[in-house]
């Protein structure tokens, strides 16, 4: 199993947990908008240490978002494996040829 696999696997058993036992139930019962709200945050975030050029830092907040990626995708009822068909999809293709394809 992908690490990826198994944290939406994680993410999906703890999404009904208690609040005050789980980070990824407290998110959750926020909201879709707050899950996308601490989406934007950790992109930020990723992005500074990307321009900071420290890579271990990236590395870290490159963790923390593609877990929040997640989570607020469970929040918003999206299943990760219907953004990994659409990736999937996309491969093989050139990123600019696939760009021009989609509707605006």
């Amino acid at each position: 199993m992908h690490t990826l696999d198994a944290l939406w696997q994680t993410i999906q058993a703890r999404r009904d947990a208690d609040p005050d036992e789980s980070w990824t139930a407290k998110l959750i019962a926020r909201g879709p908008e707050k899950c996308a709200e601490k989406f934007g945050e950790e992109a930020i975030e990723t992005v500074i240490e990307a321009v900071r050029g420290d890579r271990a830092r990236l590395a870290e907040e490159g963790a923390d978002l593609l877990y929040h990626f997640c989570v607020m995708l469970a929040a918003a009822d999206v299943d990760l494996a219907e953004v990994m068909a659409r990736l999937e999809a996309r491969t093989g293709r050139s990123g600019i040829t696939e760009k021009a394809s989609r509707a605006d």
